[in-house]
């Protein structure tokens, strides 16, 4: 084996949103694009020689491929370990953890997240630091510098490692170890939650639905859910991942686990149904006859921590992204605990629960999580949710209306304009700051402007500003329209609106959601001129 320096010539397009690099598949089989990227990677790292890496993925297609190259690349670039999974496969809350116990410099994951997979759908890189969460701006930011000006890589030239079977190998001194996928992260879950208790309900009749949605999750929920916890095979659907996910798109919400939604309103529903995406770390919570909007989730799982082993002691802090609903708000004042308003990116929460500022994070696009690792965990909000249900012995619907009883109900929406023209899009946001000056103190119908503005975010750990995250309009009352493009697409771009009302009176708990919204979602077009600079007349997704 030798190590080979390829020279190569820069891409342009390699700069990481939120969520590392996302691309289709035939960007990333272009020359040298994957071996760019992770390469430039490498080059804004120092001090890892030796040191322990992991990669993995959600084992969309292309995974495979990507991953012989990581390995090879990170032999030739000196680091002295790495550990991947049985398969190419972690669930990225998974592989956080893995960094984490191992005490690893880093780690690769390969997903494109909640995306579709296949030859011509998404893919992504995305490298996590020491803490096991997302690489911070300052280092994303090195890395898409540093792609704009590489001029070779380095490999070595080496066989394929078989990812088939758990052992361990050699290249160019470097000790490659095929690792149990599954076993660290449901140890760890064990620590966390009452397994006992959860057993006690599900064997008394208790029945559970998980729809994996033939992604990443399927073997954890497999082995924690049905092998653990004694759910009835058959509890966990989809549980095979595939490399196009079943043709279908693995986002946990009611347009694409719609069956799964349909299956929880029926007369004779199973008592709990819940969803995960295409890297783990998403989760959709439907009980019997209702669902579970992400921003209530947050926070009626921050209001109930504390019966669960791993957070008996109490919250330090919680923490949500500013599109998310002020639902987790009225839990921390009650709580007495602080609350934190990041920019969306789960990389914002590492620095608050590093510096033990939080203990349990949230973001309304389906992501929760707590301490326990550095990334958003969605069956590790499955788990809380049975740890929860098996103490208080209620139902979902029984637990959600009296948490409305006691905090108010936030009515809350997003409406999602998918693959929008990108100049169509980045126009209507100008449009949006433009008015920012003038919007306080005019009238909409009964609505009043308060305040508007873009959303900064000073971080209380690092001291850092992350500038332009968001168009907030707040009305007096404590309603509000945002406005966003989202970093997680790979074609043209995402509008995000998101729509908040909150209702302290528990008589009008029981409307419908769009339709307690109407207002502010007319008055959102009115201001943003949605209509007229898309071109759409509905959102593709509401959720």
């Amino acid at each position: 084996m030798t190590i080979k320096t390829v020279p190569t010539t820069p891409y342009s397009d390699q700069k990481p949103g939120t969520s590392g690099l996302r691309k289709k598949v035939p960007v990333f089989q272009q020359k040298n694009y994957a071996e760019n990227f992770i390469q430039s990677i490498f080059d804004s790292l120092e001090g890892f020689e030796g040191q322990t890496l992991v990669i993995g993925g959600d084992g969309r297609f292309y995974n495979r491929e990507v991953i012989q190259l990581a390995i090879k690349m990170a032999a030739a670039n000196g680091f002295g370990r790495v550990l991947v999974g049985r398969g190419g496969i972690l669930s990225t809350p998974a592989a956080s953890n893995v960094i984490r116990k191992n005490k690893a410099f880093g780690g690769i994951v390969l997903s494109a997240s909640h995306n579709p997979g296949g030859p011509t759908e998404d893919f992504g890189i995305k490298y996590n630091i020491g803490n096991g969460g997302p690489a911070p701006e300052k280092i994303t930011d090195a890395i898409f510098a540093r792609t704009k000006s590489i001029d070779s890589y380095k490999i070595a030239d080496a066989a394929d490692v078989n990812l088939d079977l758990e052992g361990t190998h050699e290249i160019e001194g470097m000790t490659v170890t095929v690792i149990d996928p599954v076993a660290d992260y449901a140890e760890l879950m064990e620590q966390l939650f009452d397994f006992p208790a959860i057993r006690k309900l599900i064997a008394g009749g208790f029945r559970i639905v998980f729809d994996a949605m033939s992604a990443v999750t399927g073997p954890y929920a497999k082995e924690i859910l049905e092998n653990r916890l004694g759910a009835a095979k058959g509890s966990v659907l989809n549980f095979m991942p595939l490399p196009d996910f079943g043709g279908h798109h693995p986002d946990p919400n009611l347009v694409h686990a719609r069956a799964l939604y349909e299956t929880m309103m029926a007369a004779d529903a199973p008592d709990f149904g819940a969803a995960s995406d295409g890297d783990g770390d998403r989760n959709l919570i439907i009980g019997k006859g209702i669902f579970v909007t992400p921003s209530d989730s947050l926070a009626m799982l921050a209001a109930n921590a504390h019966l669960a082993p791993g957070y008996a002691k109490g919250l330090a802090g919680i923490a949500r992204s500013m599109p998310t609903s002020g639902a987790a708000d009225r839990v921390a004042a009650k709580l007495g605990i602080g609350i934190y308003e990041t920019p969306t990116g789960w990389k914002f929460f590492g620095n608050l629960l590093d510096a033990g500022l939080a203990t349990i994070c949230g973001e309304e696009s389906a992501g929760t999580g707590s301490n326990h690792v550095r990334e958003k965990d969605g069956l590790w909000a499955v788990l809380l949710w049975l740890n929860i249900l098996a103490v208080r012995k209620e139902s979902v619907l029984a637990i959600v209306e009296q948490h409305w009883a006691t905090y108010g109900r936030n009515y809350y929406s997003r409406h999602d304009y998918e693959e929008v023209d990108t100049d169509a899009a980045n126009g209507l946001m100008a449009n949006l700051r433009d008015q920012l000056a003038t919007l306080p103190g005019k009238t909409f119908g009964a609505l009043t402007v308060e305040t508007s503005d873009d959303f900064a975010y000073n971080d209380p750990v690092d001291h850092s500003v992350s500038k332009n995250q968001g168009i907030r309009i707040l009305f007096v009352g404590g309603s509000r329209v945002v406005f966003r493009l989202s970093g997680t697409g790979t074609s043209g771009a995402t509008l995000r609106v998101y729509i908040e009302r909150f209702e302290p009176d528990a008589a009008r708990h029981g409307i419908d959601t769009q339709e307690a919204l109407a207002d502010l979602i007319a008055v959102a077009d009115q201001i943003a001129g949605i209509k007229a600079r898309t071109g759409r007349n509905e959102p593709t997704v509401i959720t």
